[in-house]
């Protein structure tokens, strides 16, 4: 049973990259569109001796639609050649976000409005 509240996400011990359209204040009343991609830990990837081994591959995508302090879930894939298709944000860094009970989290991430427009219209093809 996967979970399906955008707190209980951003928690999980997994490896995730988020990508938001603001700042991911949960706690707050503002309005945000916000991708979690579920990084699969590759086999060797813990070493990093050589640069860039050990790929990094995005198993599963959640999109929630923040509005007036409610997020909901508008998009879940785990199929492969779906999620295959959402470029992964590179240059993601560690971003402070606080959940909806106002605790402050970290978690790795971009706030990119364009990256959250390509991703809309990867989705709007998919179906």
């Amino acid at each position: 049973m996967m979970p399906d509240s955008i707190d209980a996400i951003l928690q999980l011990p997994q490896r995730k990259l988020v990508v938001a359209q603001n700042d991911v204040y949960l706690d707050k009343q503002v309005k945000n569109e916000i991708f979690i991609l579920m990084v699969e830990e590759s086999k060797g990837s813990a070493g990093g001796r050589a640069a860039g081994s050990g790929h990094r591959r995005v198993e599963r995508i959640y999109g929630f639609a923040c509005d007036g302090g409610i997020c909901t879930k508008f998009f879940e894939s785990g199929e492969q050649d779906k999620v295959d298709q959402f470029d992964i944000p590179y240059s993601a860094v560690a971003m402070d976000i606080r959940l909806s009970d106002g605790r402050p989290y970290v978690v790795q991430g971009i706030v990119d409005p364009d990256f959250v427009a390509s991703y809309r219209s990867v989705i709007s093809n998919l179906k």
